[in-house]
């Protein structure tokens, strides 16, 4: 892999990363688009780090205050007061994403990054994102999440290990399903990234690492945590005012556009 290659992806990896979009999607597709060998599971992995960088960055005082509150938790033995409990639904969120990553982890090193399959997982969970946005209530604050709303989410995120449906994606649809607001519903998104991706990191890292510490590596994840820390302010910032239309838009755009590439080159 060449630096440029690197560079490009780790671009994509940390724009696509926290934008309902999918970034394992585009992660595949650049490489087959390009013509270029397909790093690997592995690789794309690897980039995570960069974005780990960002989001422990960008939400430093959260992550402070979650933790304090999970000693508390473990300390007493019970549950008080609202950061105590949300410290306890990304937990229970991030269960069921580690299940079915240790459980089919390799079937989406192989058979779930076809072109096909992205494509169709892109358009499924556009369609679903416009539901979600447009249909039901919009009004629940963070605050008012329960431990069944938290589990309904941390099944959908379970669901993001197919390239195409996106971790951010599955999640924010879910949670705007339950009808919390669309800025309660992309925070708690990047909340649940934090524990899923560092523990994906930490269990592919010696496979990145098997050809040593390279420059490719070294400007992917670099070119990663800076685009991740623009892409979370700008979605922020944006879902603030407007709603998730446009990515569902570019959701079904992209799909259609994979399909019809996929089919000429058949």
């Amino acid at each position: 892999m060449t630096v440029w290659q690197a560079l490009v992806l780790g671009l994509v990896q940390g724009l696509a990363e926290f934008l309902p979009i999918s970034s394992s999607a585009h992660l595949a597709l650049v490489p087959w688009l390009m013509r270029w060998q397909d790093p690997g599971l592995a690789f794309d992995v690897a980039l995570h780090l960069g974005t780990l960088v960002a989001l422990a960055w960008y939400f430093r005082r959260e992550w402070a205050a979650l933790t304090l509150a999970g000693l508390r938790v473990v300390r007493r033995r019970r549950v008080e007061g609202p950061d105590e409990a949300r410290a306890m639904f990304v937990v229970l969120a991030t269960v069921p994403a580690g299940v079915a990553g240790l459980a089919l982890g390799d079937l989406a090193e192989s058979a779930l990054r076809h072109p096909v399959s992205i494509a169709v997982a892109l358009m499924v969970l556009g369609a679903l994102l416009w539901w979600a946005d447009r249909v039901m209530p919009t009004s629940r604050p963070l605050s008012e999440m329960t431990w069944r709303q938290a589990a309904l989410v941390g099944l959908a995120q379970a669901c993001a290990l197919i390239p195409g449906v996106s971790r951010s994606g599955s999640t924010i649809t879910a949670a705007r399903a339950l009808g919390f607001d669309r800025s309660s519903a992309a925070t708690f998104s990047f909340l649940l990234s934090f524990p899923i991706t560092l523990a994906a990191v930490l269990h592919e890292a010696p496979k990145a690492l098997v050809g040593g510490v390279t420059l490719p590596l070294v400007v992917g994840v670099v070119a990663a945590a800076v685009s991740s820390g623009i892409a979370i302010a700008v979605l922020l910032r944006y879902v603030s005012r407007r709603s998730y239309g446009v990515f569902a838009v570019y959701r079904w755009a992209a799909g259609l556009f994979v399909l019809g590439l996929w089919w000429t080159r058949r």
